[in-house]
């Protein structure tokens, strides 16, 4: 059934959609956040010598003694977070300790928090692990010690949302190893956790996850299977059109990389996707209308009965105008033209034929 401006599900407005004001075409993910540990008055000068040696290049003996405090199994609680603190916060603000962390052994002890009954070791543990990621060198290192699946563990049941929140993130720097460990994130079940934390989390907890995700997509195949699976698709299309969302650009990167995969295409229409997207390329900026093109022509390449809906929702003239836009790429022009004469070909006669479910998506 072709829908009108009363029932389509697209939310027509007159201003576009933004996320942050880039217009450029390059992909919207930034760096995951990282450590935002912070303190009290009280508790900030109680630990200010803590800080201001951290924030320098600590010595090998030091960061050996830190690593030795943690491996001790007779040292008090209090004693353990002050080591898993500070090995936090020499991650945190210098590169090299970074280095010297992972060379004294130190990733093992701090994966092994990862477990631990304290909710305050466990978030220590998991973000100087996140801090350790930011060095390149030592993926390889976290990934052989076994923190995948704790990492995987933490994201779903740490107590504090930090926790949560820096333990996806470290998934993600891990996933940008190899395909080999983003498959293994997806294995280890981290796929439907970043998903629930996309529909439910705040606001950082929902861009770090579509950050992960997007990883975790493009790095394994059966990562994009098991995100449409676990019902990525309906929460994506709720953030891009929802400009408010802050998310619209991330949502749809992810998107396009789940269309890329017929059961995402097919889940993309059934979820009401088509008209989401023709929206986009009709007031998106110039990074959204060309993600927008591209996932179009994923979702309407050699399926007729898709470009018959993407058709009937009002896709060529928007197409048109970016074809003849001066301002767009000379790529995305391509990228139009190419879905218009697509659009134009001769198109199901009806529509009769199609599955019950893609019926009701409309």
């Amino acid at each position: 059934m072709e829908s009108d401006a009363s029932t389509s599900p697209r939310r027509r407005s007159t201003s576009c959609y933004s996320d942050s004001g880039d217009s450029s075409c390059s992909e919207p993910f930034s760096e995951c956040g990282s450590d935002d540990l912070s303190f009290t008055p009280a508790a900030a000068a109680g630990i200010h010598r803590l800080l201001l040696s951290c924030a320098a290049e600590a010595s090998e003996d030091a960061i050996s003694s830190l690593v030795a405090e943690l491996e001790c199994p007779s040292q008090s609680l209090d004693s353990l977070r002050r080591a898993a603190m500070e090995l936090r916060l020499l991650a945190k603000h210098n590169p090299d300790n970074r280095v010297r962390i992972a060379a004294a052994g130190g990733v093992r002890p701090l994966v092994r928090l990862l477990s631990h009954a304290d909710p305050l070791l466990q978030e220590h543990g998991v973000t100087a692990l996140l801090n350790l990621s930011i060095c390149d060198e030592n993926k390889a290192t976290i990934v052989e010690a076994g923190a995948i699946r704790p990492l995987v563990h933490a994201l779903k049941s740490a107590a504090s949302p930090a926790a949560r929140e820096n333990a996806a993130c470290a998934l993600l720097r891990l996933s940008q190893l190899d395909g080999a460990s983003a498959a293994a994130i997806g294995r280890a079940g981290a796929i439907p956790l970043l998903v629930s934390l996309l529909e439910t989390g705040g606001a950082r907890g929902k861009k770090d996850a579509a950050t992960a995700l997007y990883a975790l997509c493009s790095g394994a195949r059966e990562n994009r299977q098991r995100a449409v699976e676990t019902g990525a698709v309906r929460p994506l299309l709720d953030l891009m059109a929802d400009p408010e969302s802050g998310m619209v650009d991330k949502a749809a990167y992810v998107l396009h990389s789940l269309v890329s995969s017929g059961e995402g295409r097919a889940a993309a229409v059934e979820e009401g996707g088509i008209p989401v997207l023709v929206e986009m390329v009709e007031v998106g900026t110039s990074r959204q209308k060309e993600i927008a093109t591209l996932s179009l022509l994923q979702i309407c390449e050699d399926n007729a009965v898709y470009r018959t809906m993407v058709a009937r929702e009002g896709a060529i003239p928007p197409l048109v105008a970016l074809s003849q836009s001066s301002s767009a790429r000379p790529k995305l022009k391509t990228k139009a033209e190419s879905l218009i004469e697509m659009l134009r070909q001769p198109r199901s006669p009806s529509l009769r034929t199609r599955p019950a479910a893609v019926v009701a998506a409309e």
